[in-house]
């Protein structure tokens, strides 16, 4: 699908999809308690529909009924699934489920699509086989799926590069199955709203974890533990929110967007106080969960550290052009390991439009200010880049056009249709 967008504002009010931290982890933490359990409110996306599928592969039974998917765990334990394990564009259900397969006796075959096997998985590799796993990619030389492991993995210390929380995090989901306990540790954490969220569900579901609540250091967690099933509400995704709270920082922009939770443990909740940094009028009204903004306002240039956000990078970027003066991203390195090198593909693409951006390894630096123009588009099949470039194209001159605008729906289903039904100009074919 091609999507076409002339210069627009955006008016009324949304709600946006719920959570696929939140969705994938309940799914796959329901997977391993066995029991019933309740996900209410899950995201109906293709990342988490090829969770869902895969939680039935390891021994699972899904049931989607209107608002909330029931999970019958696996009553005698999980299962070594039958056939090779796709996980499509799903990088957290790769990551997640590596260490649930480093279980089980038996060999997992992991693989997905084009971007899925450019993404680095040898670090929780090599962790899994430093704890008795048996693991390697398919072709010599290559650090990314496909590859095979299998278990079962035993207590042990590892030492982990947090270039994504994601290793990190798969290993903590699995260490509480294991016999003996795992000490994991880290130089350099990065993502920290992410491991809390992890820790968050695992002690809410009865799992016992002792960490390093300063700096994130390391994660201890008792093998031999039983999760609990659960019945629970998944919260708005604060990631999805980014792209029409910055639409409406258009000029003649007014937009409500509904039923946020102030109080979850998103990371990216954080890119609305860079904004509200940055000059935007956004007004938080945490008792009714409502976000209210009103566009117009200039934005200005400032610093802002993605450490523990980098899906937010493609947003910010279209919001540092809004702004006059100099925006700086700083540590983006970890954007680089997405779907696609964020940080490249972001670069190129304002610049195409006539953005002043450039970067190193670690850093992005937008001089604001320059009027943007139309262009022709890739989205390079990352759902991210699609609804920023949208974004960007709201204030730019002429039509911009993006191809592959469907990969929007990895994790926010009707993307297009909401933003048109709130006026936004976008012809879609």
């Amino acid at each position: 699908m091609n999507a076409k967008i002339y210069p627009s504002s955006i008016q009324g009010e949304i709600s946006v999809p719920s959570s696929k931290s939140h969705t994938i982890r309940a799914l796959i933490i329901a997977t391993l308690a066995g029991g019933r359990s309740y996900i209410r409110n899950p995201l109906l996306s293709d990342d988490c529909k090829a969770a869902m599928r895969i939680a039935g592969q390891f021994g699972s039974t899904v049931t989607a009924e209107d608002g909330v998917w029931i999970v019958d765990g696996p009553v005698d334990g999980l299962k070594t699934p039958d056939d090779i394990v796709n996980v499509d564009n799903s990088g957290t259900t790769l990551y997640f489920m590596t260490s649930v397969a480093a279980l089980l006796r038996d060999y997992t075959v992991f693989t997905g699509d084009k971007s899925i096997r450019k993404r680095p998985v040898q670090p929780l590799l090599t962790a899994l086989n430093q704890l008795g796993a048996q693991s390697s990619t398919t072709r010599e030389g290559n650090a990314c799926a496909p590859f095979f492991i299998k278990g079962p993995i035993r207590g042990g210390e590892v030492n982990v590069p947090c270039t994504t929380s994601q290793y990190i995090s798969s290993l903590m989901i699995a260490a509480p199955m294991c016999d003996g306990n795992i000490r994991i540790t880290t130089d350099h954490p990065a993502e920290i709203p992410y491991l809390d969220m992890t820790i968050k569900w695992l002690k809410e579901a009865g799992i016992q974890v002792t960490y390093d609540e300063k700096e994130h250091k390391f994660f201890e967690i008792k093998g031999n533990q039983k999760y609990k099933a659960f019945d629970k509400y998944m919260p708005s995704d604060w990631s999805s929110v980014a792209f029409p709270t910055v639409a409406a920082l258009t000029p003649g922009s007014n937009l409500t967007i509904r039923n946020m939770d102030f109080k979850d443990s998103q990371g990216d909740a954080a890119v609305i106080d860079h904004l509200i940094r940055m000059g935007a009028d956004i007004q938080k009204h945490e008792a009714s969960g409502d976000l209210i903004i009103h566009g117009g306002k200039q934005l200005h240039g400032i610093s802002m550290d993605l450490k523990n956000t980098p899906d937010a990078l493609p947003i910010l970027c279209v919001a540092g052009c809004m702004a006059d003066g100099t925006t700086v991203l700083d540590n983006v390195a970890g954007a680089r390991l997405k779907e696609t090198d964020r940080v490249s593909v972001m670069t190129e693409a304002l610049s195409l439009m006539g953005a002043d951006i450039s970067s190193t390894e670690n850093t992005i630096t937008i001089h604001g200010g320059k009027k943007l123009r139309g262009c022709v588009q890739d989205s390079h099949g990352d759902h991210r880049i699609a609804m920023a470039l949208t974004v960007a194209a709201m204030s730019a001159e002429g039509c911009t056009e993006i191809t592959g605008a469907e990969c929007a729906s990895v994790t926010f289903p009707n993307f297009y249709p909401k933003m048109q039904s709130c006026g936004v100009k976008i012809e879609l074919a």
